[in-house]
């Protein structure tokens, strides 16, 4: 049974829906309430975990069936069958260039069970009964929807690929998210990697300068980022917590956000957002605390170099030891449309998978050496453990009990605060246990070359001597304990801008961590300085915080467009460029004009262009004073007056003028701008020099202002960029990207009564 209502009838409805839930669930646990509130956010309500799932399922596969289902025929290694071996893979699982690529990767962890292994352990290892319930729930939501055939995204009306699941689909979209940024990154490495030639020789020496055209490669990789300010008694206005979370995540794909609350009477009451398929809030708030995540720092993989024997046999301890090897076989569609069989084979060691390639290393696979990855990740299977217990916390410190106990996180931090006032920043995650002496022992001549410079090691797979230490608190082997990784609770602030620890707070930097965790002392980026610059010092409301987030302030405009104005009326032909970059007002809100000059000249600066280097002593102030004198600005700053020129782009127009979206044929302009030139709230444009900026690639996401109050509803104010639909005939495809256009936000409504009042409230009651 389906059946949606409107506000006409919320109050006859609002006597009856308890009573009728109790009732339908002694008979099927599958009977939720979801209620749709301002901008299509849902609130759903059950009286079991499975209840709560089931009616996620079915509403988030109402807003993005074609994501979502876009990821399951990936996980299950048939984008090639249905799409073609050349198709791009999904880039929101992995960084697989082609289908082909992604399917022989996903069809051999299918193959070897290993997923399924690990969802059969036990908790604290496997999933708590609560999570197989909601995952239950969720499943059978979700293949309503789909039997239904209630599709209208034309993205994938009536396709194939768009199929009931099973429980151990959403348990490997989970596992891909978390190898994401190990295995995930390096696919192509892991599918490619084949036996040598005959001749196939190393390489005599590591080339110089490999250190950071390393970390250049890996950076690249990133396309997540974000922000995250936990402001404690000492810097909120009503002296409880306040928090603000920024997540800069793509904007298309599986990666996207959705947002709801889900309630289950008694048990569970959390509000937020997940990505797309995963039934549970991760970052979020509910009556007394809230939390988000940012992108960290440390590395959850490293390689192993291997000694060979043979081409398939490596040394551990002076003993050969063979390598395993699998066939994989996936189906692919050629070009007439029929269906045929590629095979290739898959090699691995006790470390993990061989490598054939990634980052720009030289890991070649040739007939004396050998390279292996191993992920952190890869037996990790305690993630929805762990969001299931935030949604259930009750302070900063179960949060971080919750980080303690699970040790799940794949690659990000954790900060929060909480209705006592606490503010509490924490990088408690899945890293392995190679502590600096370890990496001095035995990282290779590669590995040394590397490690300073990137945090990943490679190390000696010759010797049992060089695996990774054990912790007395880590729960899985391998692992850093909690106890060795950083943390910070204070009563003023914390913050994270995807840095390292170091200056979660600048009066107090936390130090002593190992270098594959972060670095300590060095530059820190324009966002964490601006972040610092503006919370260091302040107080906040949850008004004046949301305010200073969309103020669209740019620290590197800040810092030096007297000096570059002052450089452009020394050069020739650049019309009146120089004027309107004299009366930019240093942001990039959508008024803001001569933002797009000052935006494409920074793109092009060279990041050592200062005449003040960086200082550790001020690592704020520093580094400063741009130096114009250096050819490569000039030229920088002529380019982009080409660039806006060749667009027919007026230097002092309205940044509103080139940077936008287009919804279903209108124009929708959006504020912000690239993390380097210090603007808190991301946006990372598709640059088009005909058109300007005509899409995001990815930036601000799902944004939350929580503050807590004297009452026990706490005081939100939430947004999606991007909107919750994904599907174009949808009212909500759109809707909260023309708030976000217009730097308005959504009023987040947490209790009941505060939902049943929405005057855009649409009931929708489902019973399995």
């Amino acid at each position: 049974m389906r059946r949606m209502t409107t506000l006409a009838a919320v109050v006859a409805l609002a006597g009856s829906t308890g009573q009728a839930m109790a009732a339908e669930d002694r008979g099927n646990d599958f009977t939720a309430l979801v209620r749709y509130t301002e901008n299509g956010v849902a609130h759903i309500k059950a009286n079991t975990f499975g209840g709560v799932g089931y009616g996620y399922g079915y509403a988030a596969a109402t807003d993005n069936v074609c994501v979502i289902a876009d990821m399951y025929v990936t996980l299950a290694a048939q984008r090639s069958r249905f799409f073609g071996p050349d198709a791009p893979g999904n880039v929101a699982l992995s960084d697989a260039a082609t289908s082909l690529s992604s399917d022989l990767y996903f069809q051999q962890v299918n193959d070897s069970g290993l997923i399924e292994k690990g969802m059969r352990q036990p908790a604290p290892l496997g999933p708590k009964p609560e999570v197989r319930e909601l995952v239950r729930g969720y499943v059978a939501g979700y293949n309503r929807f789909v039997a239904e055939g209630r599709v209208t995204d034309p993205a994938c009306r009536g396709a194939a690929w768009v199929r009931p699941i099973s429980e151990i689909d959403v348990y490997r979209h989970l596992h891909a998210l978390l190898v994401l940024a190990g295995e995930g990154q390096l696919m192509d490495g892991i599918t490619s990697a084949q036996p040598p030639a005959a001749a196939a020789q190393s390489p005599a020496a590591v080339p110089a300068g490999l250190g950071d055209r390393v970390r250049a490669a890996m950076e690249s990789k990133k396309d997540m980022g974000s922000n995250a300010f936990a402001l404690g008694r000492d810097a909120s206005a009503n002296g409880r917590g306040l928090l603000v979370g920024n997540p800069h995540y793509p904007w298309q794909g599986g990666r996207r956000f959705w947002q709801a609350q889900l309630t289950v009477p008694g048990r569970m009451d959390v509000s937020g957002a997940s990505l797309l398929g995963l039934p549970l809030v991760q970052i979020g708030y509910n009556r007394d605390v809230a939390w988000s995540h940012t992108v960290s720092t440390p590395v959850g993989f490293s390689l192993y170099q291997l000694k060979l024997t043979s081409p398939t046999t490596y040394l551990v301890d002076g003993k050969p030891e063979a390598m395993t090897n699998r066939t994989v076989r996936v189906q692919v569609r050629g070009a007439d449309g029929k269906l045929s069989t590629v095979e290739r084979t898959l090699w691995s060691t006790r470390y993990g998978p061989v490598l054939g390639g990634g980052f720009g290393l030289p890991v070649a696979w040739t007939r004396d050496t050998a390279y292996a990855l191993k992920d952190a990740n890869v037996d990790n299977f305690r993630g929805l453990n762990m969001w299931f217990d935030f949604d259930l916390a009750r302070s900063t410190g179960d949060i971080v009990r919750s980080l303690s106990t699970n040790l799940a996180s794949p690659w990000v931090n954790t900060i929060a605060a909480d209705r006592s006032g606490n503010a509490t920043y924490a990088d408690i995650q899945v890293v392995p246990n190679i502590t600096d002496e370890l990496a001095k022992k035995c990282n290779t001549p590669l590995g040394n070359a590397i490690f300073q410079d990137t945090g990943l090691a490679v190390l000696d797979g010759s010797t049992t001597g060089c695996a990774w230490g054990n912790d007395k608190d880590a729960v899985q082997p391998g692992l850093f304990g909690p106890s060795r990784q950083p943390l910070l609770t204070r009563g003023d602030y914390v913050e994270n801008a995807n840095d390292s620890a170091w200056l979660a707070n600048p009066h107090q930097p936390i130090t002593g961590y190992p270098r594959i965790i972060g670095d300590i002392g060095t530059a820190r980026s324009p966002r964490t300085r601006m972040a610092i610059t503006e919370l260091d010092g302040r107080k906040f409301s949850r008004q004046s915080i949301q305010d200073m987030l969309f103020s669209d302030r740019s620290l590197m405009g800040q810092l030096t467009v007297t000096d570059v104005v002052a450089m452009c009326r020394t050069l020739p032909d650049v019309g009146n460029a120089c004027d309107s970059l004299a009366k930019w007002d240093r942001t990039f809100t959508s008024a803001s004009r001569g933002a797009a000059l000052f935006g494409r000249f920074w793109k092009q600066v060279p990041p050592d262009a200062w005449k003040v280097p960086f200082n550790p002593a001020d690592p704020v102030g520093t580094p400063n004073t741009l130096d114009t004198a250096r050819p490569e600005v000039r030229k920088a700053f002529t380019d982009a007056v080409a660039v806006l020129r060749a667009a027919n782009i007026p230097f002092d127009a309205p940044l509103s003028d080139s940077q936008y979206v287009t919804r279903n044929g209108e124009k929708i302009s959006v504020h912000g701008a690239p993390g380097n030139l210090g603007v808190l709230n991301v946006l990372t444009p598709v640059r088009d020099n005909g058109q300007g900026s005509p899409d995001i690639i990815h930036g601000s996401s799902y944004i939350q202002a929580v503050s807590f109050t004297d009452s026990p509803c706490p005081d939100a104010r939430t947004l999606l960029t991007y909107s919750q639909s994904t599907d174009p005939t949808s009212p909500h495809f759109a809707d909260q990207t023309k708030l976000f256009s217009r730097g308005k936000w959504v009023r987040g409504r947490f209790c009941e009564w505060d939902i049943w009042t929405s005057p855009q409230l649409k009931v929708l009651f489902l019973k399995g």
